[in-house]
């Protein structure tokens, strides 16, 4: 098996490293255990998973992911303001702290708080990676058919 490459239903043992545009670390496995996970069961991102497509097991790569194929353009309309006394329970709100919130359909949504002042409070319910074209760099270590759970 040690010739399988990576499809749809192959479970990938890898490291893997994302960076900003300008070199800046996001997330690396590199300097702990590697990750695994099932190609096509939705837990990563399509554009990043396709680039991983035909990989076997001892390959490096490099791969430059444009917002459209990783986490989207920054979407305005996603940026809400909300009323400052709707905070009120929070002694030190700030600039860039994540928020949970409840969506319309009961589910946990995170929110960056963008602006404060003493009347409003904008919130970006955007991913923290929207609009950014990201760099993935990524070490094969193992390719597996995924095992039926």
């Amino acid at each position: 098996m040690k010739d399988l490459k990576i499809g749809e239903g192959t479970q990938v043992t890898l490291h893997f490293a994302l960076h900003l545009e300008d070199g800046q670390p996001v997330d690396s496995t590199f300097d702990r255990d590697p990750a695994t996970l099932v190609i096509g069961d939705g837990n990563l991102p399509e554009g990043f998973e396709s680039c991983l497509y035909g990989l076997q097991a001892g390959q490096k790569e490099t791969f430059t992911v444009p917002p459209e194929k990783a986490f989207g353009q920054h979407n305005p309309s996603n940026v809400q303001l909300l009323s400052r006394s709707d905070f009120a329970n929070i002694d030190e709100l700030q600039i860039g702290m994540i928020l949970g919130f409840t969506d319309k359909a009961g589910g946990e949504l995170p929110g960056v708080i963008a602006e404060i002042d003493d009347r409003q409070v904008k919130v970006d319910f955007n991913h923290p990676l929207a609009g950014r074209t990201l760099t993935f760099e990524v070490e094969i270590i193992d390719v597996a058919p995924a095992s039926v759970q």
